[in-house]
């Protein structure tokens, strides 16, 4: 994560600015992600009621939250595998490792998992000694360059092909050979980790359903790379989180229907698995042993409470793909995890306020991240809230606060007001650039009169037209 973490937002933010490399990246990027949405979406007559079906069906599962994940434990167990419990990313990192100490593995190969990113599951791993190799090609990029995710379905977004080709020279001890086409990066990274799957002793995926009634978890990927990393080691892993459970297969199809149309555009994604427990004695494959754990880190506690719809996020990317911040400033300005909107209410919400206070303000309030959540999650709505508890709490910064009092007492007096127009008027016509904040353009006076004097004109025009042409006769 950022050294700064959510606080150097500002900071983090002008960096990613000025970094023509990076704009280049997610300029290209981000038209791709809004222009398929919108074409998969528009092949289906009926996706406003498909979404209607899948907000029902995670609503529906909120409100039975504990039996459900009860039922989903109780039918796991009866599948032969196990369960565990983690309030905390260090209590799963814990239970990680002690799975793998207990089956004599070193070597681990994971799949794609944004709550093993929240943990920070790989910095665990390898501190402890084990050998861990990411198998989603986005991530195994950032693993080479040792960053965080920039985006949560295209961890790589930020990155140029020239810049990937770079870390495989660097990485890959593999002689002289091109790199110019991106066939060419994909080929290296299968014959790289090809190797890492066939001799990995655990394998780590996440989840992006729980399914109650049977035990089951889904999988959704668009390489197979969680299928391999699922099958072929001795002990299969699955790192995820407490909402993600839903009633019966039948409600995770309705999130499937969604998911894939708002996260990259697909009716469905190239792979999705559904997996019960170990291999059977009838199973050509599969692990020998099947450990499913669940994460709460403060989920549990916006239960009840005006955040509970954030718990709905099935982590699509939609909102970031709109949002014209994250699209100017990429997902590394955010500090952690979860970037876009949704990060900008979930991280205040899990790491706490102080840990956070500029992302409630990180919003344009455009409306564009509501407006294409399959979920209805009401993002603007919950930014609003997290600035009012800033208020509430005085920890919004002290010149706000005193801006806000200023603006507050003048609006009360509209003759005082109306002179501090004026004079603000003058100061911005002559104020130089250098003086205004440099993540913006300097604003200039549109004309010579202010708003209020240019509405008393036509309003009095008005009133001499109309006495003028006296009363208008009805047709």
């Amino acid at each position: 994560m950022n050294k700064h973490g959510a606080n150097g937002f500002a900071a983090q933010s002008q960096q990613a600015l000025d970094d023509t490399a990076l704009q280049s990246a997610l300029g290209h990027a981000q038209s791709g992600f809004v222009k398929k949405r919108a074409q998969a979406i528009a092949m289906v007559d009926e996706f406003e009621q498909l979404k209607a079906n899948a907000q029902a069906a995670k609503r529906q599962a909120l409100a039975n939250l504990a039996p459900l994940l009860e039922q989903f434990e109780q039918n796991l167990i009866r599948n032969g595998g196990e369960v565990h419990w983690a309030q905390t990313p260090q209590e799963l990192n814990a239970t990680v490792m002690a799975i793998a100490r207990n089956a004599n593995g070193r070597r681990i190969i994971k799949g794609k998992s944004m709550i093993g990113e929240e943990c920070e599951l790989n910095a665990a791993l390898e501190s402890a000694g084990f050998d861990v190799v990411e198998s989603d090609l986005g991530e195994y990029i950032i693993q080479l360059a040792k960053e965080p995710p920039s985006h949560i379905i295209a961890p790589a977004i930020h990155k140029t092909r020239q810049q990937v080709a770079e870390l495989f020279r660097q990485y890959h001890a593999l002689g002289e050979r091109g790199l110019d086409a991106i066939s060419d990066l994909v080929g290296e990274a299968r014959t790289v980790l090809r190797e890492a799957f066939l001799t990995a002793d655990i394998g780590i995926t996440g989840a992006n359903v729980l399914v109650a009634e049977n035990g089951s978890i889904a999988l959704v990927t668009n390489e197979g790379n969680g299928d391999l990393s699922a099958t072929l080691p001795r002990v299969h892993i699955v790192v995820t989180s407490i909402e993600k459970v839903v009633a019966s297969m039948e409600d995770a199809s309705l999130i499937l229907e969604v998911l894939a149309r708002s996260a990259t555009g697909q009716h469905m994604s190239a792979y999705t698995s559904f997996y019960s427990g170990p291999r059977q004695a009838q199973d050509p494959d599969g692990p020998d042993q099947f450990h499913v754990i669940l994460l709460d880190n403060g989920r549990s506690e916006m239960l009840g409470t005006p955040f509970e719809p954030m718990l709905n996020c099935i982590k699509c990317g939609a909102c970031l793909n709109h949002c014209p911040v994250y699209t100017n400033v990429g997902g590394h300005a955010y500090g952690w995890v979860y970037p876009g909107p949704m990060g900008s209410v979930l991280t205040p919400l899990l790491q706490g306020l102080d840990a956070a206070l500029p992302l409630p303000n990180a919003s344009t309030f455009c409306g564009r991240c509501e407006e294409v959540c399959p979920m209805g999650i009401p993002l603007p709505d919950l930014l609003r809230q997290l600035r009012a508890q800033q208020h509430e709490q005085k920890r919004e910064p002290r010149r706000w606060r005193w801006g806000l009092t200023l603006y507050s007492r003048l609006s009360r007096h509209p003759r005082l007001f109306s002179w501090n127009l004026r004079l603000s008027r003058a100061m911005l016509r002559w104020l130089p650039q250098r003086a205004w904040p440099n993540q913006r353009t300097p604003i200039r006076p549109s004309g010579d009169t202010t708003f209020l004097e240019q509405w008393r004109t036509r309003a009095q025009n008005g009133l001499k037209n109309a006495a003028q042409n006296g009363p208008q006769q009805g047709k």
